[in-house]
């Protein structure tokens, strides 16, 4: 009896267990990504040839304990290696696991590399040579709590590479995890027709019905490990090689399960029937392009076992959690008596079918940790409906219902009132409902919704479902597109990290605001360009400004500016300290065909700015940060304590009687009205004047204040 280690992805465990019970291994023992098995030299060929599941096999030649390089070195120098290649085979080694003394895998395989060619040199024989790739005989080390063990690789490529793939799909699923899903999904067990509407490149069905011919999964590899070993049986292998193709002729004769994949991808399709063709299986299977939505159901009772799209770089996360919706609706109404297995990296598109698992399992696709749910869907509680009708008729779905109708109630009011205001983007929503803390503004076509920090008591996975329902609901509710709806996480920024790309690429768009022009760009940083909150203040400062000079301090992207230089401004200055924003500024000024001299940009500390320029003005608008601890300022900064200083240091750049609008968004904020009187400034509280419609439901979102300055 030989001894072996078959290696699996974590979560492969427990069912590559069962397979070797079945094929006759001995003294199982599962492990941390695989499990030890006995089996005679015959079987150890058997089970290389069969296994589904293991990603190889390693003969284990030693295992023992190691905890210094010189235990290592000894362990590898002890093994006779004469006795599995000789010198003129090439060799690699491939060691795994850190720890103690290994910091470095490169470190562990050099050592029993030079173990090897001193043994073969103290034993009188040329050292061999050794391969970084294709080596005739692959060593296999892996290390794990001051234990070393040492192998033959004896199923040279990885076992998942079964041979009948040339190419796979953008988001490839490996031969042995299609495998693992077939096992644990129970279809293995008494296999009936089986269905994939996200077929791909076809792995799931032509595992299955591999499977279901009783054919060898490595019956098309080109190369095993074991070719080069010295103990190695050709006559034996041969023999298993010949057995195998025979079952598979007999049992493709007999298969009489049914098979039907599907994609929407006309290439993934034909690229899934060439893998088939290659695997021997095409014949069997029933391919077809179809949107998963609109596939029919092939039988009355069956499996449908499948790897959906998942990751932003197959969709958006809205259009994918509707994908998902609309799915679990149509399972709910169309495969009563099927049983569903749906792999999925992310546990909120799989919570937004809608249906309750039977049962839960963690497999890992590469190193992507993903969840498997298994359904059933019961005949007696399936709601027959038009397909062609679900979710797609605009009504309000019956998920966060509350939410939807306040919304739907919102966005009905509003859409009129934007479009007599002359305004294309405003908020339509903004935490009205407390169970659903987002804020959503609407942008010409598009929406952003921005999600408030829930309360420290409630538990983070019911944030992730109301927020879930948010997506699914919104699309519906308001009419919009799935993929025109970005979702943002607004955190606490710190210094720079407020002008930092969020996102590599752009989304711009302009947008109109009584009669002015702003870019937007809605992905590529946290803000889009335009706080919506601030509408009728910048209108408020461009009916000021007419034959004025003015002042935009903190400017952002010069929204002010333009209102002031549309209202007739003398002269505009806009200061922020962003390069980013001052550019943005100048875009925003020639959208507007706003072009003259009269108007300049400074990037620059406004806190320092101010300090050091001679310029007066009419009219100053500043709407400076809550808290800032920019390194770029000498000091941090606080609205709230250092507000009377900043306006005080405005005093030399006004001329007689000029006002300050100012502005800022601190909750509560407490204007020191005494200590700016003192100052001979008069100061008016005009927070009605300027909080615009959309967000009258939220008054404490700023506050704004008119300063005027006597001699």
């Amino acid at each position: 009896m030989l001894n072996f280690f078959a290696a699996a992805p974590r979560g492969y465990e427990y069912a590559l267990s069962l397979e070797l019970a079945e094929l006759g291994a001995s003294e199982i023992k599962e492990s941390v990504a695989g499990v030890y098995f006995s089996a005679s030299l015959e079987l150890g060929y058997r089970i290389t040839l069969w296994s589904r599941i293991a990603s190889r096999i390693i003969l284990v030649i030693h295992k023992g304990p190691c905890e210094s390089p010189e235990q290592l070195y000894n362990a590898a120098y002890g093994i006779d290696w004469q006795m599995e290649f000789n010198h003129r085979s090439t060799f690699s080694i491939d060691f795994h696991g850190m720890g103690g003394f290994i910091n470095n895998t490169m470190f562990g395989a050099l050592k029993i590399k030079d173990a090897i060619v001193d043994r073969f040199r103290d034993d009188d024989c040329p050292r061999p040579d050794v391969a970084r790739v294709d080596a005739d005989f692959r060593i296999d080390a892996h290390y794990r709590r001051g234990q070393i063990t040492i192998g033959l690789n004896f199923s040279g490529p990885a076992l998942h590479k079964r041979g009948y793939r040339s190419t796979t799909g953008e988001a490839p699923l490996k031969e042995n995890l299609a495998a693992n899903m077939l096992v644990r999904s129970g279809w293995q067990k008494t296999p009936v027709t089986l269905m994939d509407p996200f077929c791909g490149s076809g792995t799931i069905l032509i595992e299955a019905a591999m499977m279901a011919c009783d054919m060898a999964p490595g019956l098309h590899r080109e190369r095993f490990g074991f070719e080069h070993w010295h103990r190695h049986s050709d006559k034996v292998w041969q023999g298993l090689l010949d057995e195998a193709k025979a079952r598979a002729s007999i049992g493709k004769t007999r298969c009489t399960t049914k098979f039907y994949g599907s994609d929407i991808d006309s290439r993934l399709v034909a690229l899934a029937k060439r893998n088939a063709e290659n695997a021997g299986v095409l014949d069997l299977i029933e391919f077809d392009v179809s949107n998963a939505l609109n596939v029919k159901v092939p039988a009355e009772s069956g499996y449908l076992i499948s790897n959906p799209p998942y990751g932003e770089r197959l969709g958006t996360v809205t259009a994918l959690l509707q994908l998902y919706y609309q799915l679990g609706d149509k399972f709910k109404a169309e495969f009563g008596g099927w049983n569903l297995a749906i792999l999925n990296s992310d546990v909120e598109l799989l919570s937004a079918l809608k249906l309750k698992a039977d049962k839960q399992m963690k497999m890992n696709n590469g190193a992507l940790e993903c969840a498997f749910n298994l359904y059933t869907v019961h005949a007696e509680n399936t709601r027959r409906v038009d397909p062609t009708k679900i979710n797609r008729d605009g009504d309000v779905s019956d998920i966060a219902v509350p939410f939807a109708n306040r919304v739907k109630k919102n966005f009905k009011q509003l859409q009129k009132w934007a479009k007599k205001e002359g305004v294309d983007s405003y908020r339509i929503y903004d935490a009205d409902l407390p169970d659903y803390k987002v804020a959503i503004d609407k942008y010409l076509d598009y929406v952003v919704i921005q999600e408030y920090t829930a309360p420290v008591d409630i538990p983070e996975s019911v944030t992730k479902r109301r927020l879930t329902d948010v997506l699914i609901t919104l699309p519906s509710a308001i009419g919009i597109d799935p993929e025109h709806i970005i979702l943002k996480t607004r955190e606490r920024q710190k210094g720079t990290n407020q002008y930092e790309k969020i996102q590599a690429n752009k989304l711009e768009l302009i947008t109109t605001e009584y009669g002015a022009k702003f870019k937007l760009n809605l992905k590529e940083y946290l803000d889009t360009g335009l706080f919506l909150d601030h509408r009728l203040t910048r209108k408020l400062v461009g009916q000021k400004s007419k034959d004025k000079d003015v002042l935009n301090l903190f400017a952002y992207t010069g929204t002010a500016s333009v209102h002031a230089a549309l209202g007739g401004a003398k002269s505009v200055k806009t200061v922020d300290m962003s390069n980013t924003y001052t550019n943005w500024a100048k875009e925003n000024f020639a959208l507007n065909g706003l072009n003259d001299d009269k108007y300049q940009f400074v990037q620059a500390n406004c806190m320092q700015w101010i300090k050091t320029t001679h310029d007066k003005f009419d009219l100053i608008f500043i709407d400076p940060p809550t808290f800032s601890n920019s390194k770029r300022m000498e000091d941090s900064f606080d609205v709230l304590r250092d507000h009377v200083a900043l306006l005080s240091s405005l005093i030399k750049l006004l001329n007689p009687n000029g006002e300050i609008i100012f502005s800022n968004n601190k909750r509560k904020f407490k204007m020191e009205i005494e200590a700016l009187e003192a100052l001979n400034f008069t100061v008016k509280n005009i927070d009605n004047q300027t909080l615009p419609l959309d967000f009258k439901r939220n008054p404490q979102i700023h506050n704004t204040w008119l300063l005027t300055h006597a001699e």
